[in-house]
Parts: structure tokens; C-alpha cells; sequence
């Protein structure tokens, strides 16, 4: 899991936006780098939503081509990536209110180093508890967890984004990981009488 809290730079903002006003304008190219700039977080936060691989692809397709639809409603200044979340979670929830879902494991996150077998080994365990740990939050705590971690949005896109109030969205973040602290903190042995 990736663990980067990294704001864009006032450059790629900038791109951002006149990237947006061409493909407003009609050039389907300059929507394809968007597509390319957000597809992956999107899919893996859908990933994570969903527990589902083709569930995921399909919602991130379905939001990209409702944003597409959408752009002429795209507000100047807007933050494009938080209402490009907000159209994949209404998605998600739409999907979930309409049919249940199955669920697969994660695929292999291990990062790759010059580590030896047994610090892999080690890394894959830690890796998979906090994956499953992830996965049993509940959805709306999952969901700002995720959107705060994997993706580095501030509380007040992912109020934007859940339509919730930005104090919710912290509570939300500060309950997750304090249910995440709960399960990942090694418990102390009890002496046996």
C-alpha cells in the first residue's frame, strides 16, 4: 500500500487546467492524459471499495466516460480529481445498491528490494494483514481512508467527493486508522497460570 501524501505542483495544476479546457473544447486527446494521469489511483481506490477487479475497471471506466458527458458542467478552478472521485463513488454506491458483489484477493503489492527471503517474507505478511484490515473497514470509513492514503487528498476533497462535511471526513480518516492501530498492534501475551 502506498503510503505518499503528495500535493501536486503549481505546474502540473496548471496543465491540469488547460488540459481541461481543450478537452472541454473538444480535443479527445488532451482527455486521454487525464484519463492516464488518474486511472490507476481511481481503479486501485475502486479496487479497494469494491474487492473486485472487474467491478473496479468497469466503475473507472463508467466514471471516466461520465466525466467525459460531464465536462461542460466542470467548474473552472474546481478540483478536477475530486470530482472525478465523486463520480466513481456515486458509481459505487449505485453498483452496490443494485446487485451484490463477490470478492477476490488483493493482487501482490510487495515491493521489490534487494531484501533477503526472510524480510519478503515478512514485508508479504505485513502487506497482506493491512491489506485484509483495509478491506474490514467499513465502507465509508474504507472510503476517506483510502482517498487520504492512496490518493493524497486533503479532508476537504474528500468531503467533495463522499458529500460529507470536511469534519466527518476527518472523523472518518482518525476512526479508521485507530480501528487499523487496534487490529495491527501486537498484543501482549498472558501468562498462562
Amino acid at each position: 500500500m502506498r503510503l505518499a501524501n503528495i500535493e501536486p505542483t503549481h505546474g502540473l495544476v496548471a496543465d491540469e487546467h488547460a488540459l481541461i479546457d481543450r478537452a472541454q473544447a473538444g480535443d479527445r486527446e488532451a482527455f486521454a492524459v487525464l484519463v492516464g494521469r488518474y486511472w490507476d489511483g481511481l481503479y486501485r481506490w475502486l479496487y479497494h471499495l469494491a474487492h473486485d477487479q472487474h467491478t473496479a475497471e468497469d466503475l473507472a471506466q463508467e466514471a471516466f466516460l461520465k466525466a467525459y458527458r460531464g465536462l461542460a458542467s466542470f467548474r473552472a478552478g474546481s478540483h478536477f480529481r475530486a470530482w472525478l472521485f465523486r463520480i466513481a463513488h456515486n458509481s459505487f454506491l449505485n453498483q452496490r445498491r443494485g446487485r451484490a458483489r463477490g470478492s477476490q484477493p488483493m493482487p501482490d503489492q510487495v515491493p521489490t528490494s534487494e531484501a533477503g527471503p526472510d524480510e519478503v517474507a515478512v514485508q508479504r505478511e505485513t502487506l497482506e494483514l493491512l491489506s485484509r484490515a483495509v478491506g474490514r473497514l467499513p465502507t465509508d470509513y474504507r472510503a476517506a481512508f483510502l482517498l487520504r492514503v492512496e490518493e493524497g487528498l486533503s479532508f476537504r476533497q474528500i468531503a467533495q467527493v463522499l458529500a460529507i462535511t470536511e469534519q466527518t471526513a476527518r472523523w472518518r480518516v482518525f476512526k479508521a486508522r485507530q480501528k487499523l492501530l487496534t487490529v495491527l498492534t501486537p498484543q501482549p501475551e498472558r501468562k498462562k497460570p
